[in-house]
């Protein structure tokens, strides 16, 4: 058998456990052989039996004298009962539920266990040790006792014990089989233990030390291949054509002057960094990372309008139907001044505006269609943006939507600036796929701007987003207040009520946000007891009380994502227009709502949410000159929840917050290890900003003396394969 073959072909597993083992990612032997432990017991310290303590966690070897197996008359549990003797003396072992031990185990087998000494009436026994069979005194050859024992994350039919037998007879016949895929220079001048020795240290350790030697080698090999991956796919993007869109100053200012409010340093900053990206001829790559609130999108439509003054159209994609109408909505009243050709494209609702035929009203600027009225939207508004994405003189100039932008019906005539709000990662596939006409064979790919909210660490920066330049907006515009964020706690819940009261009795209003949708129905018998998820607060159960008990004079709406679009559409309108003073929804607030009459944030069940969620429903708030409420209702006692609640109140930014995240859940949880398809160990690393740089230096060397890896050919193979398995997006 190769390294490559399917496990099921392995000995002793077959079609079954090979399910199993699918669950967890296992497919090759490989695959299995580089499943490594998450931690190790300590069964090292092998004593006498005469010398062992009550409660004491020991390992113990010897003969056994007498095994049975038994039930006990009142719980009928079986039990196996054992007598194990050494030169010192003798001690009773119990097992509980294995009654198959009899079968393992005879009368004279030496073994090793390794287990908690449980006191008894007649003295102390072994409970439940683990135990293993020895050849003779050596204990050399012990996998499950008598060393540091290594523990692997189970499922069901899976157990460690499984885990080690397995693995261990995999290292005895891959011994030296294995192809070193590091450079030996970079071997030696990081002291990196070769892959034979880290295998073996990994799984079935000397010492701690050399267990954490081995992990070393591994962290840096995973970070390293992914560190090549992010690289490569930048180098290969650097070789890419792009429109050259110079910066047109007088242009710019005429923008910045007819903006209400003025730049902050940190928005013109960035937005230099961006007008000098498009005046290369090699594609833009840049993250614009900035605080809920603080300004992104302006920056980003000015470089959207510089690329159309400049003779190319500019696209803006959005994650959901609601972020693509709120920006739609933004930018036209931001570029209103400028006659541009605005088109809004979803699945469901499509519409073509012109700054000329806009007006203002009550509820602010409302643009008008295009050539279609209303009531035939629907019906011909998608097919005419799609004729005229095509021809740039009589077409559209600004596309927003969602992913429909990048269905194969989409041709635009001349593509200069892409914009992704919230999906950091935006290949060169997709890119060509907004390519249409390339025209006179130039081949030229847009631009890309990709906008987030939700702050990223330095090292996920370094790794994951490696591939993109990264701009940060780190001030808030003037004028805004720090908002005030305070933990609600259950005997304080009638005093919060009143302030929302009072709040509202001055005019503003209030956003209550919780976990759920619909209320469990009543427990039953058959259905067991409530589930603490069955007890989180559900939006039509809080609806329900708050009109009818808690403000029955206030003016309560409800908003969720089951709604058809039109209801969710008049719900916001209402709000905006402050038809409605208290909004009780679900987290589809989270993006694309800006009411600045709305001061007070109310979050039930908080500790439901992650923290950069909670994040993103604080920015909902604080969006004008007043001042702004946070309330995190929760009944939580867990110490994880107190920790997460007293970094939302102590953090002054999202950068602060997303790195307390960071301490307090670990990379795997925050970012989610599974979703990105990372090894654990490259994950754990991210906690660890000057490893993780020195490995991103030592990928960059490694490219720069050999980009395409030609003088690496095993390390190349395995950059390729890891790239298939990880799906950084």
């Amino acid at each position: 058998m190769t390294l490559d073959s399917p496990i099921q072909y392995l000995q002793g597993v077959g079609p079954i456990m090979s399910k199993k083992l699918s669950k967890l990612k296992i497919n090759t032997v490989e695959d299995l052989l580089f499943y490594f432990p998450t931690r190790y017991e300590d069964f090292s310290n092998i004593v006498a039996i005469d010398k062992i303590k009550p409660n004491q966690q020991c390992t113990v070897q010897g003969k056994i004298l007498e095994i049975k197996a038994q039930r006990t008359w009142k719980k009928r549990m079986s039990l196996v009962q054992a007598v194990l003797q050494d030169e010192s003396g003798a001690i009773e072992i119990v097992w509980f539920g294995q009654p198959y031990l009899t079968k393992v185990l005879k009368k004279g087998d030496l073994i090793c266990a390794a287990g908690k000494a449980v006191v008894s009436k007649n003295g102390f026994y072994l409970s439940n040790p683990v135990y293993e069979k020895v050849n003779d005194t050596e204990s050399a050859h012990l996998i499950h006792s008598g060393r540091l024992v290594p523990i692997y994350p189970e499922t069901a039919g899976l157990s460690s014990r499984w885990f080690r037998n397995a693995i261990y007879r995999l290292i005895q016949i891959y011994k030296n089989q294995i192809p070193e895929i590091l450079p030996e220079q970079i071997i030696k001048e990081n002291s990196l233990m070769p892959i034979d020795e880290a295998l073996q240290q990994i799984h079935f350790p000397d010492t701690r030390e050399s267990a954490q030697k081995a992990k070393q080698r591994f962290s840096f090999e995973e970070l390293f291949l992914i560190e090549l991956v992010v690289l490569q796919q930048r180098y290969r993007l650097n070789k890419e054509k792009s429109p050259t869109i110079p910066m047109n100053v007088d242009l710019i200012k005429r923008f910045v002057n007819s903006l209400p409010f003025q730049l902050t340093d940190s928005q013109r900053k960035c937005a230099y960094q961006i007008f000098k990206d498009l005046e290369k001829t090699r594609p833009m790559s840049r993250l614009l990372e900035g605080d809920v609130g603080s300004g992104k999108t302006v920056v980003a439509v000015m470089a959207a309008l510089n690329a159309i003054k400049n003779g190319y159209q500019a696209g803006l994609m959005a994650p959901t139907e609601i972020l693509a109408k709120q920006h739609f909505q933004s930018v036209a009243k931001l570029l209103k001044p400028f006659k541009i050709k605005i088109a809004l494209l979803t699945g469901k609702d499509d519409k073509i505006i012109s700054q000329k035929l806009g007006h203002e009203t009550k509820e602010g600027y409302i643009p008008d269609t295009l050539e279609i009225s209303r009531a035939k939207i629907l019906e011909k508004a998608r097919g005419k943006i799609k004729a005229k994405t095509k021809e740039l003189e009589v077409g559209i100039d600004f596309l927003i939507g969602t992913h429909a932008l990048i269905q194969d019906k989409v041709k635009f005539g001349k593509l200069g600036l892409v914009i992704i709000d919230e999906q950091h990662r935006f290949g060169v596939e997709q890119r060509a796929k907004l390519v249409a006409h390339k025209k006179n064979g130039d081949n030229l790919i847009p631009h890309l701007l990709s906008m987030t909210a939700t702050p990223i660490p330095r090292t996920l920066a370094l790794t994951i987003y490696g591939d993109l330049d990264l701009s940060v907006i780190d001030q808030m515009p003037k004028g805004r207040k720090q908002i005030i964020t305070k933990i609600v706690a259950p005997a304080e819940r009638q005093e919060a009520y009143d302030f929302i009261k009072q709040q509202v009795k001055r005019g503003e209003q209030v956003f209550v946000v919780c976990p759920r949708i619909e209320p469990s129905s009543t427990p039953t018998e058959k259905q067991g007891p409530r589930t603490p998820w069955s007890e989180a607060r559900a939006v039509k159960e809080e609806y329900e009380k708050l009109t009818k008990e808690i403000f029955p004079d206030l003016k309560v709406g409800m908003l969720h994502g089951k709604m058809k679009a039109k209801e969710k559409d008049k719900i916001m309108q209402g709000f905006k227009n402050k038809k409605i003073d208290i909004l009780v929804s679900t987290s589809v607030i989270e993006v694309g709502v800006d009411i600045p009459q709305a001061t007070v944030m109310m979050i039930e069940g908080a500790e439901r949410f992650g923290l950069a969620q909670l994040h993103q429903f604080r920015g909902r708030v604080g969006r004008s000159d007043l001042q702004s409420y946070c309330l995190l209702f929760t009944d939580s006692p867990a110490k994880t929840t107190r920790q997460r609640m007293r970094a939302m109140m102590e953090a002054k930014n999202g950068f602060e917050l997303a790195e307390k995240d960071l301490e307090i859940r670990g990379p795997g949880s925050l970012f989610g290890s599974k979703q990105w398809g990372i090894p654990d160990l490259a994950m754990e690393q991210l906690k660890h900003l000057p490893f993780v740089e020195m490995v991103r230096e030592v990928a960059k060397e490694t490219l720069q003396y050999s980009p395409q890896l030609k003088k690496f050919p095993l390390l190349a193979e395995r950059v390729k394969r890891f790239e298939q398995k990880v799906h950084l997006e």
